[in-house]
């Protein structure tokens, strides 16, 4: 596993774009998305929706991920 991004599509309410994020990210997001039960491109948009439009969508994206992680691990 490399730390350099790794490109990917979703879909977010219709509209196609490209996210870039390190393997260890879309890893750890796909399971998020698992476990609550939600489509990626659902996730995705959920995220998108709530971020304010000083941070970029893969920015938002590791955030949501690092928050989500740091709070299964009670910190």
């Amino acid at each position: 596993m490399t730390g350099r991004p790794v490109k990917h599509s979703l879909s977010l309410r219709g509209h196609r774009t490209s996210v870039s994020l390190e393997e260890a990210f879309w890893n750890e997001f796909r399971a998020i998305a698992r476990a609550e039960g939600k489509a990626l491109n659902a996730l995705a948009a959920e995220i998108d929706e709530t971020r304010g439009l000083e941070a970029g969508l893969a920015s938002a994206i590791r955030v949501y991920v690092l928050k989500y992680v740091k709070a299964r691990a009670g910190r």
